[in-house]
């Protein structure tokens, strides 16, 4: 009978390492973050609680008691058996979007996580075995500490990486030291960018048009935390001499994040682009994401750049803290003839679906320019002016600069427009959504006037207080840009739908879908040539799941 119960115990752990792996996946997008992660497993039974295990251990030990006076030893066997191999099947996935990426913390998480498992779950066994129970108790046994094993996945990953802190902290330390002898080494003027959001398209334009007269390197995609800017440094800094600026991206999820970024690359310039409800979720309010995007600013140097988005008053607070000496601010709602305007205005913005056309004026020197550019959505006059600021800070003249400008691309997923083969024109801004975008996104929308107007989204999120009355104002404003709304998912349609309702939009054109791939193959099914689409957002995983 030992040896059937090593048998049941050892199919169990097997199931618990499929769900190990699995859910390695969800730690990983989480940023092997353990409480955010718990919570995360915690939000919704099925995750604690997966169905298929829980029915087959029922099942199976209800057999076990109504067989038990059945003769024969192998029938409490093979219901064993038989249960555990169903229990450990694991469900259908359902759309993935991001895979797991099997990175060296990953693989090493991964290999302490089934290690402790196996130890537990061995030893477990061993004891059970000891105790030379009735057959039919000691399959009930099994059973149970089988599912056990199985239940406990997520908390194997989280003391797997309790375990591994502190070789963690070596390869981190050892990481974060070649990154630092490769700047000392190059040496470059290093331009650091955040806000709540536009960081990542105000790198990209930044670095094109300093591209125009000098060599610049910007983090690639959003890596914009430490660990993010050590790899851009190590892997692709390195390989290139020739780079004069660095423009580095960084993001914060906790206060201190962005000045220990600064403390490895040392910036000379800072921008800051936004201060929103993006992530408020995480910092509890709104100063206090102003306080931590105001970390790259303390970090210049007294002889500094800081450069300002004006509009938003909380970036215009931190201007007006007066450091550092060298403070340079730029509005898109300022005149420029008004005597409170900043340095750089621009006026006289017009958009269509060609894109952006405006004036821009340097209110010190009285230089100004026309600036014409394919981009989309009016915040990208904002990330333009940024950009702009630095760039003639560092001696390019403003006309210069309005050349690089004509050549911008939009950044990845961010107001990127495509007519397919068919046709249908679609709208990718997928990447994100915050309650300032989404209005500019909705705007290139209904520009588009031949055919249906889809919106495709599934919400905002990490809103904290603010995120059902943020996606109650989403749901009112699409329903004046939109004439056809696809929820998707639903935990965030409720409020989405309730606004649109309110705002007198036909309850027949919105539909709420489970995933995306729903959402796209509607549209592929429903829509014809001079139609629209816009995807705005689209949600991790853990969101989706």
């Amino acid at each position: 009978m030992n040896g059937w119960v090593g048998l049941i115990s050892a199919i169990w752990l097997a199931g618990a390492w499929i769900r190990i792996y699995r859910q390695a996946r969800f730690y990983q997008i989480e940023e092997y973050m353990s409480l955010r992660y718990l919570r995360w497993i915690a939000a919704r039974r099925n995750r604690w609680l997966p169905t298929r295990p829980a029915l087959a251990w029922l099942f199976g030990s209800a057999m076990l008691m109504i067989l038990t006076e059945a003769p024969g030893s192998f029938v409490p066997v093979l219901i064993s058996v038989i249960a555990s191999a169903a229990g450990i099947i694991p469900p259908e996935e359902g759309e993935i979007k991001k895979q797991f990426r099997p990175t060296p913390r990953a693989r090493r998480l991964l290999g302490a996580a089934l290690s402790i498992s196996s130890v537990v779950g061995l030893a477990a066994a061993a004891g059970l075995a000891a105790l030379e129970l009735d057959s039919d108790f000691a399959m009930i046994a099994a059973l149970t500490l089988g599912v056990v094993l199985l239940l406990l996945a997520p908390v194997w990953l989280v003391v797997g990486n309790l375990i591994m802190m502190p070789v963690e902290a070596f390869f981190r330390r050892r990481f974060i030291a070649q990154a630092r002898t490769v700047l000392a080494e190059l040496r470059p003027q290093v331009i650091g960018i955040t806000g709540s959001y536009g960081k990542t398209s105000t790198k990209t334009y930044l670095a094109h048009i300093l591209n125009g007269r000098f060599r610049a390197y910007p983090t690639p995609k959003s890596y914009n935390t430490l660990m993010g800017l050590c790899i851009a440094i190590n892997n692709d800094l390195a390989q290139d001499r020739s780079v004069e600026y660095f423009i580095a991206e960084m993001g914060a999820y906790i206060p201190g994040e962005i000045a220990r970024i600064c403390d490895l690359v040392h910036p000379r310039i800072g921008i800051i682009v936004e201060v929103g409800p993006q992530h408020l979720e995480r910092f509890g309010s709104l100063d206090n994401i102003a306080s931590a995007k105001y970390e790259l600013i303390k970090a210049l140097p007294a002889d500094g750049v800081g450069i300002f988005n004006w509009d938003n008053p909380y970036v215009r607070a931190m201007m007006e803290r007066g450091y550092p000496r060298t403070r340079i601010g730029v509005s898109r709602e300022r005149a420029p003839d008004d005597p409170n305007a900043p340095r750089y205005v621009a006026s006289r913005v017009s958009e269509s679906l060609d894109g952006l056309r405006f004036t821009v004026t340097d209110t010190e020197s009285g230089e100004n320019a026309e600036f014409v550019t394919p981009l989309l959505g009016l915040h990208n006059v904002t990330n333009i002016l940024l950009a702009t600021a630095v760039a003639v800070h560092e001696g390019m003249r403003l006309r210069e600069v309005a050349a690089r400008v004509r050549t911008l691309q939009p950044a990845e997923s961010r107001l990127v427009r495509q007519t397919l083969p068919e046709g249908i024109t679609i709208i990718n801004d997928a990447y994100s959504a915050n309650p300032v975008g989404i209005v500019h996104a909705l705007r290139v929308l209904s520009m588009h006037q031949t055919g249906r107007r889809v919106l495709i989204t599934p919400g905002m999120v990490e809103l904290g207080a603010l995120m059902e009355q943020e996606n109650r104002k989403l749901g009112e404003i699409a329903a004046q840009h939109a004439t056809d709304v696809l929820l998707v998912g639903r935990d965030q349609a409720p409020p989405i739908h309730a606004g649109l309702l309110n705002a007198g939009f036909p309850a027949e054109r919105v539909q709420t879908v489970e995933t995306l791939s729903e959402a796209v193959e509607w549209y592929k099914r429903n829509l014809a040539a001079g139609d629209t689409v816009l995807f705005l957002n689209d949600l991790p995983d853990t969101y989706s799941s």
